[in-house]
């Protein structure tokens, strides 16, 4: 044992994120009070109802892709006319 052992020193910790700050009880019933009072008021008819979503335009769905007026011609259909044409030209 020459060697001297070091004391271990323990693992700090993560650092903690800097949260908000707990709401206390008084703001929490003083919510919970303003928003019984806006209801009341709304059902009263002496305050008009907040909208559900301020400050988000709808946006418009993308446009539809337009159907190509293309022929299709099975592949037997073809090589049938491709040996009417050969029959055409040898005749």
């Amino acid at each position: 044992m020459s060697e001297e052992q070091k004391p271990k020193t323990p693992k700090k910790a993560p650092k903690a994120k800097e949260a908000a700050p707990e709401e206390g009880v008084l703001t929490t019933a003083a919510k919970a009070i303003g928003t019984a009072a806006a209801k009341v008021a709304v059902a009263a008819g002496v305050a008009e109802p907040a909208p559900a979503r301020p400050n988000t335009p709808k946006t418009p769905k993308p446009a539809k892709l337009q159907k190509k007026n293309n022929p299709h011609v099975p592949r037997k259909l073809k090589k049938a006319q491709k040996k009417a044409e050969l029959a055409k030209t040898r005749a």
